[in-house]
């Protein structure tokens, strides 16, 4: 599953209809992707972390978030300070801490975009976390 896609399965379970209880997103794109530009989300997928998960109810999830310090290496050639994916993993996790959420964000020296060595040595780890002692509640511990 190409990374933009699972990145979208994320954001709807966060912002949206909760159908499952847990998710894992290796260099999520939590950027400003969108084209054509939405006049309501202004900022693409950034506005989740920005403004949508911030002011949505918390769900009954558990997320394991990986991203690697070269993913992507982008410039940011636009210069809108909205596509840097480290960044936007970097904040994905502040807000899901903020709001109380069960995860795990783990941040891979020396990996690169959906790193093929770091979920084949943490995806045993991850699918243990994600699992454990469900089903969890909304409640904040």
């Amino acid at each position: 599953m190409n990374s933009l896609l699972f990145t979208n399965i994320v954001i709807n379970k966060l912002v949206y209809n909760c159908k499952g209880p847990a998710l894992t997103a290796s260099s999520g794109t939590y950027v400003n992707q969108q084209w054509p530009t939405d006049p309501k989300l202004p900022h693409g997928a950034w506005e989740f972390h920005q403004h949508l998960i911030p002011h949505s109810p918390r769900k009954p999830l558990r997320l394991w978030l990986e991203v690697g310090d070269r993913d992507l290496l982008n410039p940011n050639d636009m210069r809108d300070n909205l596509h840097d994916w480290v960044l936007a993993n970097e904040n994905m996790a502040r807000v899901l801490a903020a709001k109380g959420y069960h995860y795990q964000f783990l941040f891979a020296r020396n990996a690169g975009h959906t790193d093929r060595a770091v979920k084949q040595q943490t995806l045993s780890e991850a699918l243990e976390y994600l699992w454990q002692g469900y089903p969890i509640s909304t409640a904040r511990n």
